[in-house]
């Protein structure tokens, strides 16, 4: 019982780090897709 809880503590505490990074890397993430829609839509305005 006791390793069932150590092992359900670590993947909650590894769940919490991921998220805290990935809220703090979602703005830069939607910068950088919104770069890649502007580039392909430049590409495709180009070409006609």
């Amino acid at each position: 019982m006791r390793g069932l809880l150590y092992i359900i503590a670590v993947i909650l505490v590894i769940g919490w780090v991921f998220g805290f990074f990935v809220s703090h890397l979602g703005g830069l993430i939607h910068i950088l897709l919104v770069i890649a829609v502007i580039a392909v839509l430049l590409g495709i305005i180009r070409r006609a």
